[in-house]
């Protein structure tokens, strides 16, 4: 796996749950993460791995990427959503599931909440990744697209009109706080990801072996502080059954 701060954070917690199990393989449930991004990774880390998506193309990708990682036999792939969760990953059967772009685009966020709680393992995590409606209104203002900043800001659920965006909402820091202790957990962090690193051009980094560990480092400390943590190209949080 890589060494972001979201990756560090993970690698810590799988390793407590493989001590919880006594070193038997750590159960994952990857809820949406059909093409494998995060599953085949995992997978190669020596995780038993189960991916629930609703999308077949996906899993397909997941299969091949499996195979070509030789890890097929630890990836178990199955067609659904969070509304079926429950019938497809028994209760209580996960020490870490993973919900990574999924909050921005469920239809009722509460709902899939309580089903990824109920999926997690007694002293297990849910690992959730979201847009962070701050990184979005910069990145449109520092683009000359000021109206469609300002229409961010201004949403309730960061939101451009329905036409032209593909995401239902996108979060701040309190607003994925929320979700998730109102879901019955208990929120232990929530850091960045990617805080000032889409911010650089690739050119500074390019190249440039210290440059590149000075960011990397720059990174994991922003990660955890504010207000650097707060613009964030993507929230990172992990509750606690």
């Amino acid at each position: 796996m890589r060494s972001d701060a979201v990756h560090q954070v993970l690698e810590t917690e799988l390793a407590d749950a493989r001590r919880r199990r006594g070193g038997e393989p750590p159960r994952v449930l990857d809820v949406g993460g059909g093409s494998g991004v995060w599953a085949v990774p995992l997978a190669s880390a020596g995780c038993a791995v189960t991916v629930v998506d609703p999308s077949p193309n996906a899993l397909a990708t997941l299969q091949r990427r499996a195979d070509d990682a030789g890890v097929a036999d630890r990836i178990t792939p199955l067609q659904g959503d969070t509304d079926a969760l429950s019938a497809l990953s028994p209760e209580g059967g996960a020490d870490l599931v993973l919900a990574h772009g999924l909050l921005e685009v469920v239809d009722d966020v509460a709902a899939a909440v309580s089903a990824l709680a109920a999926a997690t393992a007694p002293g297990g995590v849910l690992s959730v990744l979201v847009a962070n409606r701050y990184a979005t209104i910069i990145a449109r203002a520092l683009a000359g697209r000021v109206s469609d900043a300002l229409q961010l800001l201004q949403d309730a659920d960061g939101r451009l009109d329905a036409a032209s965006d593909t995401l239902q909402r996108r979060f701040d820091v309190d607003g994925l706080e929320q979700v998730l202790t109102a879901g019955g957990l208990k929120v232990e962090l929530i850091q960045g990801q990617a805080v000032l690193s889409d911010l650089v051009p690739g050119s500074v980094l390019d190249n440039n072996p210290r440059a590149a560990d000075e960011m990397a480092e720059l990174e994991r400390i922003a990660a955890v502080q504010p207000p650097l943590r707060d613009i964030a190209t993507r929230l990172h949080a992990v509750a606690r059954a």
